[in-house]
């Protein structure tokens, strides 16, 4: 995060780094908290992705971060902490507005091994005014291939070609088809989430069941409105084991995710059945499996897989508000997710209810087709020209190590330290953008950048949506070629339009609800019953006790179900864990009910 050439040089850099895992690595294995307190500033983070114990959470302040460490490495048995220079050399970097030095670490549990990444700090040691290096962060992970590289050289064996047995391409059709069996895992959702965590499962010997209600594959991205593309850049988005290649457009648009997905399905051997809906499923204790209820193809289908993992996406479901009195309108009202092209409504005039990334990409594609665009704005949203947007992505952008390292560096900044930097840096944004800015708020438009000027990446954590990434939509309105009225200056809904309380009227002929998607827990009571829902409680949104996404791609309350979704990097990084997780359930290691 903002890293840039220090000071220090490398063999520096690296002595003091060593000297410090050294240390750490004494007073860990050693037991000795005073001396674990004096290697820690006072203000440090641990997050612990799995690393030291099957818990997803970040620690902060010195004195828990010690206790939290001794008890959990404790247990299994951490040890060999050290510096992996073969991944990256301990480098000077700027992190959330302070010098660090930054390195990659390797240590062994008795889970098996791990990595992590670790942030150094100068500090004034008392009169003498010289230096000594504390850590701020630390961040412990298993490390996911290595567990199955030794899994997969375990189970190696040798064969021979057998002609009368079933090709690759019989298998993989019989494989699919679960005729005379269940999967172990029943993924709910085909987009980017649930097929990466299907590949992730299989890599660890599980198999694992991708269904999905739409008719192809990538559909999901497929059929959305026609000028939808990713709005940061191919390299912070690339699926694991089948990056993007180099062809790819800084931007890719839907279509073109919609049929790489369809390859990487195709390529990565996941099992996935499209025109299948998700009627609900039943826990049975006993079995420790669920009865899921299908419909495939219009006909109905029961599995009993022993785990379900919900990948109906954090914006997977559209939001549809309850808007009093638009019944009154008789034009057609559509959610932005049924809205698939502006052409149709050249010359005629069309409202849009919402500011955030699809109500702008609409009214910007309705305008460029000729229609007569008004933009209802119904809260205040935060507005970032597209280029600037990118500097929340720096980590990934430009020269540097490969994107593995680069994800481990990423998963290891907690979420104090991220709020501090997404401040900063939504700072600059605002600061690049002032000319643009002012001139919205010259036209009515409101703005807002996020829980304490955090900007869009934690606004995206915590209610899914609530930004947009200017590609041109801004300057429209500013221009005052998409008009903007406030719904709070609505008075009523009249058959052909809109009336407003100072005595005026728009006329138009469709209202775009282009108002975003329900959360991922929505569907819970109606899916899994009052009692499963009450239990799971809330999904997405940070926990306060851990600070981490609440039941994200971890156990939860409800033995066998798991949720997983988010960004192309979070599915990248995350979908792992999912899968050491059922793993080491289904060989005993691990208790199904989170504690």
């Amino acid at each position: 995060m903002l890293d840039r050439p220090g000071r220090l040089a490398e063999e520096t850099a690296r002595e003091t780094t060593e000297r410090w895992i050294g240390a750490f690595n004494a007073a860990l294995t050693g037991g000795r908290p005073a001396a674990l307190s004096e290697l820690l500033v006072e203000d440090c983070h641990w997050r612990n992705l799995f690393g030291l114990s099957w818990y997803f959470a970040t620690f902060s302040g010195n004195a828990v971060v010690v206790a939290e460490l001794l008890a959990r490495a404790g247990k299994v048995h951490a040890a060999g902490f050290r510096i992996d220079t073969a991944a990256l050399a301990p480098r000077q970097a700027v992190v959330a507005g302070r010098e660090v030095i930054e390195a990659v670490i390797r240590f062994e549990t008795d889970n098996g091994p791990g990595y992590g990444a670790v942030r150094l700090l100068p500090q004034p040691d008392g009169e003498a005014k010289t230096s000594t290096i504390k850590a701020w962060t630390i961040s412990t992970s298993l490390d996911f291939d290595s567990i199955v590289a030794a899994r997969t050289r375990a189970a190696s064996e040798s064969h021979t070609r057998d002609f009368a047995a079933p090709d690759w391409l019989e298998q993989r059709q019989a494989s699919a088809a679960y005729e005379t069996g269940d999967p172990d895992v029943l993924i709910v959702g085909g987009g980017h989430a649930g097929i990466s965590a299907a590949v992730e499962l299989n890599r660890v010997g599980l198999s694992a069941l991708v269904i999905d209600r739409e008719q192809r594959i990538g559909d999901n991205w497929r059929l959305r409105y026609r000028g939808l593309k990713l709005h940061n850049k191919t390299p912070v988005n690339h699926l694991r084991y089948l990056p993007f290649p180099s062809t790819f457009p800084d931007y890719i648009p839907k279509d073109k995710i919609a049929n790489w997905l369809e390859s990487y399905v195709d390529i990565l051997e996941v099992d996935f059945w499209t025109r299948t809906d998700f009627e609900g499923a039943d826990y049975d204790e006993a079995s420790q499996r669920w009865t899921a209820r299908l419909s495939r193809e219009g006909s109905p289908r029961t599995l009993r897989p022993k785990h379900i993992v919900l990948a109906t996406s954090v914006s997977g479901t559209p939001n549809i508000p309850t808007i009093d009195g638009i019944e009154n309108f008789k034009g057609p009202v559509l959610h932005s997710s049924r809205f698939a092209a502006g052409k149709a409504w050249a010359g005629r005039s069309v409202a849009v209810f919402g500011t955030g990334t699809s109500a702008h990409d609409i009214c910007q594609e309705l305008q460029a087709a000729g229609a007569l665009v008004t933009m209802v704005q119904r809260s205040p949203t935060m507005v970032v020209n597209v280029e600037p947007a990118q500097l929340y992505d720096k980590a990934y952008l430009g020269d540097g190590p490969p994107i593995a390292v680069r994800d481990i560096l990423n998963s290891g900044v907690p979420l104090p330290v991220m709020k501090i930097a997404h401040k900063l840096m939504t700072d600059e944004v605002k600061r690049l953008d002032a000319p643009l800015l002012t001139r919205l708020e010259r036209v009515g438009f409101r703005l807002e950048f996020g829980e304490d000027g955090t900007g869009w990446p934690l606004k995206f954590r915590t209610r899914g949506g609530g930004y947009y990434f200017n590609v041109g939509a801004s300057e429209l309105i500013a221009d005052g070629k998409i008009k903007l009225v406030q719904a709070a200056d609505i008075a009523g809904y009249e058959p052909d339009g809109i009336a407003f309380k100072d005595g005026t009227r728009l006329g138009c002929e469709l209202i775009v609800l282009a108002t975003g998607y329900k959360g991922p827990d929505h569907l819970l009571q109606q899916l899994f019953g009052a009692e499963v829902a009450r239990r799971v409680g809330r999904v997405w949104g940070f926990d306060e006790a851990s600070s981490e996404l609440r039941n994200m791609w971890t156990r939860t309350p409800q033995p066998g179900l798991w949720f997983t979704g988010g960004a192309f990097s979070q599915a990248r990084i995350y979908s792992r864990y999912i899968a050491l997780q059922i793993a080491a359930i289904e060989a005993g290691r691990l208790a199904k009910q989170l504690d």
